[in-house]
């Protein structure tokens, strides 16, 4: 069943082309592709028309009205100049209070939140490909480790196997090695199934599920975090953190649109000219009209009570925002510190030393200058010595990268 589970695994892997693939190219191809990307442009360029329809002006209204029927001509529609009746107005409504430009105000700022979500959506999803991105490069490495100790078991297993046959060695110690070959076969599987599940979120953030993404290393490194101070990264998320300023441009919207609620008590005048033929007093009679609301009952009170209560609401979520970008640096900041620390008191050299180790206990189990408890007790060490390095190496990067996404700027590579 192992072997068959990795089978498996193998034909999901090459159903796909295997294309390698540095974090830049990645990058590229998932700002031109990305769906969710696409589609919230869409936002902003909505949000802009909303701008161009507020400094629209109202539009004049025509109003005409025509005899129906002349009842001492027996008449239908009678509209003549000599006999007829017919009344034409043109009205025009003129708003006050400076209606106009707070309403043109209030969807600048609508679209500069547009704007910021955009771009934030944008910092939230990059953080997701950077992330799976190292996860999917430490796989691979652990699963290429497995893989090179999988073949020297595979060797020796079916040496093993035909030196039982002849009973120059015990079916006891032929199953043990077997057996030592399937753990290590089930667990890369395991490995397997993790990087298929983070292939097919790469594969959805670039938009290609033609390709099976291999990462091709990590370029020069992060630079050295120790030359960011703790406040200059709090500073940096200030100025680059486009979730702070949508929460400030949210209290300006609130603040706009209370002064526009406010303006809305005022009402609007309408003025017009009318031509009434025979209508009237005279006939060819001409008019200037206006008309004007009177506010005795209706005053917006409750929209003005309600933006003003927005106002103060907006600046409690600006205060919570900032907080929680301030907590989210300092977090991201120690954890990244604390493990950057961490991957440095380890020997550079001792991995190189263990798998070169490891190839002589191989060599003398062979030889049998060592037991087979002390050979698999030693795999065991490496393998658990493979994974905790590869870990390691993976908590670095995603300890940056979520500095990164905290601090709102790539600081880090």
């Amino acid at each position: 069943m192992v072997v068959l589970a990795v089978l498996l695994t193998g034909v999901v892997t090459n159903a796909q082309d295997t294309l390698r693939i540095t974090l830049q190219v990645a990058e590229q191809q998932f700002f031109q592709n990305n769906l969710a990307l696409l589609a919230a442009k869409y936002d902003i360029t909505i949000a802009q028309a909303a701008i161009i329809q507020a400094k629209l002006y109202n539009n004049p209204t025509l109003l005409a009205s025509g005899n129906l029927y002349n009842p001492d001509l027996h008449k239908p529609f009678d509209i003549s100049n000599k006999t007829g009746q017919y009344d034409i107005q043109i009205q025009q409504l003129i708003t006050l209070a400076g209606k106009r430009n707070k309403q043109i105000g209030l969807a600048t700022t609508s679209a500069r939140i547009a704007a910021y979500n955009f771009y934030d959506l944008l910092r939230t999803l990059r953080y997701s490909l950077r992330s799976n991105y190292y996860s999917i490069l430490h796989l691979h490495q652990s699963k290429d480790a497995y893989q090179v100790q999988i073949n020297s078991l595979q060797q020796l297993s079916k040496a093993y196997s035909e030196l039982q046959e002849k009973g120059v060695v015990t079916l006891k110690d032929a199953v043990r090695i077997k057996s030592l070959l399937y753990t290590l076969q089930a667990e890369q599987t395991g490995l397997q199934n993790q990087l298929n599940d983070l292939q097919a979120e790469l594969q959805l953030l670039m938009r290609d599920n033609k390709h099976y993404y291999l990462p091709m290393g990590m370029g020069d490194g992060p630079e050295a975090l120790e030359q960011y101070p703790l406040q200059a990264l709090v500073d940096s998320a200030y100025n680059n953190r486009y979730d702070l300023k949508a929460a400030n441009a949210n209290t300006v919207y609130s603040q706009q649109n209370y002064q526009l609620q406010k303006a809305l008590r005022t009402p609007d005048l309408t003025l017009g000219v009318e031509f009434d033929k025979r209508g009237s007093f005279v006939n060819n009679a001409s008019f200037l009209t206006a008309a004007i609301d009177l506010p005795f009952f209706n005053r917006n009170q409750g929209h003005i009570k309600a933006a003003q209560t927005q106002v103060e609401q907006s600046k409690v979520l600006l205060e919570q925002q900032q907080l929680t970008v301030e907590n989210e640096v300092q977090k991201a900041y120690v954890k990244a510190l604390n493990t950057d620390r961490m991957l440095q008191s380890f020997d550079p050299g001792f991995k190189k030393q263990f798998d070169k180790l490891l190839q002589g206990i191989t060599d003398n189990f062979q030889k049998k200058n060592i037991s087979l408890l002390e050979f698999i007790d030693f795999y065991e060490s490496w393998k658990d010595n493979v994974l905790q390095w590869n870990q390691l190496q993976n908590e670095k990067d995603q300890a940056m990268e979520a500095l990164n996404f905290a601090v709102g700027k790539t600081l880090f590579n």
